[in-house]
């Protein structure tokens, strides 16, 4: 959409003439991958690219594997063949999950309106990228004042009905955060949450940007969510291909509008390639831009009225190393990390923020401010000059000496130093908190236990002595089959198999697949691509969860190694706050069973947790479905994304009185701990146990 003011308009007509000169100069790549196209090949890329695009596509569940067996094996294939063929497959059948996931990205596309003159003008679109950056163009927002004028409307949009949905208006916020680049035709500004309400993107969702390759193809069809014209949010799908992919830039055929600026582009797999920000327009031998009916374009004919003859996007990972090299205060730094570890932007984040920063993790809200985690806790425990990974104890002082918050973490921890997890878990409760406008708490009145190093040296050893199974060169189906071979009890299978099934998988479909390169191996692939396609966890994190999850409950060595590590790290006596994750959920489980009796656990938390699969609670020291011992008060949050969470809510009559909790935790964030506690449902109910 054309902007109102006229330096804007500009920036606007700038942006189209420089992607049409962009067009121009790479007319002789696009002359050639037509050509391609049209000879037959349907993804005239790079054999690299193709194997790279197609083992993405599998991971993320982009494609049933069913579908992929037999077709591939309908004829001899080889590898690059192969890589092909899957790409293909995934334009022509896409799995279930392509329509819930496309709603959910939908989600978090906004329409940006310009308040002028008493008028409220459509104005162009933004995406969230964070729980409180949204991502436009640089012609839509070009400045900090030019953004103060604009506001976000969410789902403007029809219902599936056909009903005009209830418009959510947010403001822009570019005194908290505001970044943008005219040659990339980027902006990202903070969005402020609504009155006492939650960031936006705990409302709507955001999209998790990622540097990583093989997102996109040549010849691959891409998917664009926008307003165009202003109008009520639309998408434009399938009649498109990528044409054209420059070092900053990627050119695609779709059916846009000028409205459609800072739209996200999506692959099918609904990850963010690019952002849309010019139409190309078609131009005569002396640079006149041209009108549909072949006349030039002059102003006042509207841009309608233009040719468009291709579209432009701005490549993430160029935009996102453009925000890497920017020099910024700790607090925005810290916003710009929690837009997620994929992005490559939280390497700086390691170090203490400056004093009276917040600590890492925190959401800013308007009007609360909270306090600098002091020095103290900053600072990595030492022994011998190495830091620690051993538990760490809360201070003595802490909630009058006789309440315990103590955090039991899960799996995969074995890297991370328990400082490091306590800081983090902490700053994602002090957001919690935040918003349920109560006091934030200092990491160092954490007790927080650490049986990561343990876990992991058990979880080696045992690999060790099934001989070197090279499981970093293998598909997580491969590593899978090798886990249930080493199932101490053989029911490494069963965990997986009822997970699928609770999700929803077929119980009458193939049982059986062939093998198929790296990507397609043996019976565990279909239970395993069905979880990572329902959820926002990929196959390698839910194959080795559950391969935990079974040696700590089918080992009685692992189990004890484990509570014995924890014990050592626990309050002796008082009342008892236990927050556990993942499989600390189970492990709390059984630690209830251990406590003493003059520790009174007087609050039980259980986030993502897989104690709703029966292949889990039946293996408990407490067998089955039962009251925690001795707990007055239980909260099990959940999120509905987080295939480990998949069993819950946990209805079976049995558990006893609890109160449950549904969260929607931030895309590909499903099952992170420090996003369970930054909602403030379960921050409210651990504050209000500690505050007695």
């Amino acid at each position: 959409m054309a902007v109102t003011d006229r330096p804007y308009q500009e920036l606007h007509e700038q942006a189209a003439d420089e992607a049409a000169r962009r067009y121009q100069d790479s007319a002789a790549e696009r002359e050639r991958v037509e050509g391609r196209l049209a000879a037959g090949v349907r993804f005239p890329d790079s054999p690299d690219a193709l194997a790279v695009r197609a083992d993405r596509i599998l991971d993320r569940g982009g494609l049933s594997p069913s579908a992929v067996v037999a077709d591939i094996h309908r004829e001899a294939m080889d590898l690059p063949d192969a890589n092909e063929r899957i790409i293909d497959l995934s334009n022509e059948l896409q799995a279930w999950s392509f329509l819930p996931r496309g709603v959910r990205a939908g989600a978090t596309v906004a329409r940006i309106t310009l308040r002028r003159d008493g008028r409220e003008l459509p104005h162009g679109t933004g995406f969230l990228v964070s729980p409180r950056l949204m991502m436009t163009n640089h012609h839509v927002l070009p400045d900090e004042s030019f953004a103060r004028r604009c506001f976000a409307e969410f789902n403007a949009q029809v219902t599936a009905d056909n009903l005009p949905d209830t418009v959510v208006r947010m403001e822009l916020d570019p005194g908290t955060f505001f970044a943008a680049d005219r040659r990339l035709d980027f902006a990202l500004v903070a969005v402020a949450p609504t009155l006492d309400g939650p960031p936006p993107g705990e409302i709507f969702g955001w999209n998790r940007l990622s540097v990583q390759i093989g997102k996109l193809v040549l010849g691959e069809k891409v998917n664009i969510i926008g307003h165009p014209s202003g109008r009520l949010k639309e998408i434009a799908l399938r009649d498109n291909a990528v044409l054209v992919r420059l070092d900053d830039f990627v050119h695609y055929t779709t059916d846009t509008e000028p409205g459609n600026s800072g739209s996200p582009v999506f692959n099918d797999q609904w990850e963010v390639v690019a952002l849309h920000h010019s139409g190309v327009p078609k131009k005569d031998d002396q640079g006149r831009v041209l009108r549909k009916d072949g006349r030039p374009w002059q102003q006042g004919d509207g841009d309608d009225a233009i040719d468009w003859v291709a579209n432009e996007g701005v490549r993430i990972s160029s935009i996102l190393k453009h925000l890497a090299g920017l020099d910024l205060d700790p607090a925005r730094r810290a916003l710009l990390t929690e837009m997620g570890p994929d992005t490559g932007l939280d390497q700086d984040m390691t170090t203490a923020p400056a004093p009276g920063a917040q600590p890492q993790g925190t959401t800013a809200v308007p009007g609360v401010t909270i306090p600098a985690v002091p020095e103290a806790a900053m600072t990595a425990p030492t022994t011998g000059g190495e830091r620690s990974r051993t538990g760490l104890r809360a201070r003595a002082t802490a909630f009058g000496g006789r309440r315990h918050l103590v955090f039991l973490h899960g799996r995969d921890q074995q890297d991370n130093y328990p400082d490091e997890l306590r800081r983090t878990w902490t700053a994602g409760l002090n957001r919690g908190l935040t918003l349920a406008t109560l006091p934030p708490l200092d990491p160092e009145d954490v007790w927080f236990p650490f049986y990561g190093t343990r876990l992991h040296a058990l979880v080696s050893g045992r690999e060790n002595t099934a001989g070197p199974i090279g499981l970093d060169q293998v598909s997580a189906a491969a590593a899978a089959e090798v886990f249930a071979a080493q199932s101490p009890t053989g029911s490494y299978e069963r965990l997986l198999y009822e997970a699928a099934a609770r999700a929803g998988m077929p119980q009458n479909g193939p049982a059986t697949t062939e093998g198929f390169g790296a990507g397609l191996v043996g019976v565990l692939h279909r239970p395993l691509s069905w979880l990572a396609a329902k959820s926002d966890l990929d196959e390698w994190t839910i194959a080795t969860f559950l391969r935990d999850v079974d040696l700590y409950l089918g080992d009685g060595a692992v189990r004890q190694a484990v509570l014995d590590s924890v014990m050592e790290t626990m309050p002796a006596s008082g009342e008892l706050v236990l927050v556990t994750h993942s499989l600390g959920t189970v492990v709390g489980m059984d630690l209830l069973t251990r406590l003493p009796e003059s520790l009174d656990p007087v609050l039980l938390v259980t986030a993502g947790s897989p104690l709703g699969l029966d292949g889990v609670n039946e293996r408990l020291l407490t067998r089955g479905p039962h009251q925690p011992p001795r707990v007055r008060d239980w909260v099990n949050v959940w999120c509905p994304t987080d295939t480990v969470a998949i069993g819950c809510p946990l209805e079976d009559e049995r558990w006893g009185k609890l109160t449950q909790l549904a969260v929607p935790n931030g895309r590909e964030r499903a099952h992170k701990m420090d996003e369970y506690l930054g909602h403030p449902g379960p921050a409210r109910e651990i504050r209000g146990v500690l505050r007695g």
